[in-house]
């Protein structure tokens, strides 16, 4: 008897592996309540005091105690399983956000935010699980629409908080805490528990396939300390980039608060579009670790043109080449962590990766606001695009090393 079942053609989709949308439902819901949270945090600190240095330090909190925990959580999940650990940092966001819209004191407030970040590996543990269900010719792809359920989340989030806020300033912290508790319940009834021997040791576990780059090659493991470095240099970069643009659009493109905020949305848009549509056919054509060297040149070539942007009609093409860089960068480099590291030790593998990226982001705005103030206003984008170079031949460096 003939068989029904079409052979997939070449260059077509590969059907989403099962699981998959139970773990993009779950980070996009958990991103839709950090996005409620983080743009009125400032404003709302400010009701208990907070002075502008205080402010920033209750921003970086999150991020510092997420760099502390991230590798601990990703070790945790190898051993565990993924689903156990998912649904207890959707739990710990639910009690720092409840800490948050219930704070009394400023201590308090910085408590949430701390309970918050500690819990939040959220965002490395899917990964994990993303990595655990797909083919290796698909895990980019696949990281990329993991990416876009970012964006839909921060795109989705601070619309939700605005109105929330409407209803009394605690409410929006109170509906975060809400949101996390309900997708932490409901991670518990659907999300699949993807990783396939957890808590096995190495004497009963059996040998894992050999890791392979995502247009199919074998790698040897190893480079990931120097993947680590990369996403920590490009994420100090490109959050630089972030944290100065609106005083750059201020002084030298006369920008103000609305068209700043549009120009961010116009960005969030373009990454989502580009880790759906663009990542799949980049890593067909340039592999997996060439669209990472590509994306990260493009970021960093958007940076240096547009240290010389002095009008609005010559800021698109730079924005343009650095939104797309980073679309590219983010999947693809999380796909060559999780690769090059094996099932054994991929939470772990990506943990640390999401820990380096914690402290890029305390360290990149940090720097960019000293080096605006300081230097220049173009020299959080020179010295931006100098650290993407160097990205570039680490990345190199470490695709030479780990290729068979």
């Amino acid at each position: 008897m003939l068989s029904s079942v079409r052979p997939r053609q070449a260059g077509e989709r590969a059907p989403l592996p099962p699981g998959f949308g139970a773990i993009w439902s779950s980070v996009a819901i958990d991103l839709v309540g950090f996005g409620i949270v983080l743009p009125l945090l400032p404003l709302y600190a400010e009701r208990f005091g907070a002075s502008a240095t205080q402010v920033g330090l209750l921003v970086a909190s999150f991020s510092i105690a997420q760099f502390v925990l991230a590798p601990v959580w990703g070790r945790v999940s190898d051993r565990v399983g993924r689903k156990p650990v998912l649904v207890l940092s959707l739990l710990g966001t639910a009690a720092g956000s409840l800490l948050t819209g219930l704070a009394g004191s400023l201590a308090v407030l910085f408590l949430g935010r701390v309970v918050d970040g500690a819990s939040g590996a959220s965002v490395s543990v899917a990964q994990a699980s993303v990595a655990d269900v797909a083919s290796p010719g698909e895990r980019a792809r696949l990281f990329g629409l993991l990416g876009a359920a970012f964006g839909l989340g921060f795109v989705g989030g601070p619309a939700l908080g605005a109105l929330a806020a409407l209803g009394g300033r605690r409410l929006p912290f109170l509906l975060a805490a809400a949101i996390a508790a309900a997708n932490a319940l409901w991670a518990l009834r659907r999300l699949p528990e993807t990783h396939p021997h957890p808590g096995r040791s190495p004497e009963e576990a059996p040998a894992p396939a050999p890791a392979q780059t995502g247009d199919g090659r074998p790698v040897r493991v190893g480079g990931l300390g120097a993947l680590a470095v990369v996403a920590f240099i490009h994420l100090v970069a490109f959050s630089a980039f972030e944290a100065t643009f609106a005083l750059f659009g201020e002084r030298r493109l006369g920008l103000h608060l609305a068209s700043t905020g549009g120009v961010f949305a116009a960005i969030g848009v373009v990454i989502v579009a580009v880790q759906v549509g663009l990542v799949r056919p980049a890593i067909r054509r340039l592999g997996e670790e060439g669209t990472l060297r590509t994306g990260l040149a493009l970021t960093g070539l958007g940076l240096l043109l547009l240290a010389g942007v002095h009008s609005k009609a010559t800021v698109v093409p730079p924005l343009l080449l650095a939104t797309i860089g980073q679309g590219l960068v983010t999947p693809s480099l999380s796909s060559s962590v999780a690769g090059r590291a094996g099932s054994a030790r991929r939470g772990a593998a990506l943990g640390i990766q999401q820990s380096a990226g914690g402290l890029a982001r305390v360290v990149g705005p940090i720097a960019g606001g000293a080096l605006f103030q300081h230097i220049g206003v173009s020299s959080p984008y020179l010295v931006g695009a100098g650290l993407l170079g160097l990205a570039v031949a680490l990345a190199s460096a470490s695709s030479v090393a780990g290729v068979g």
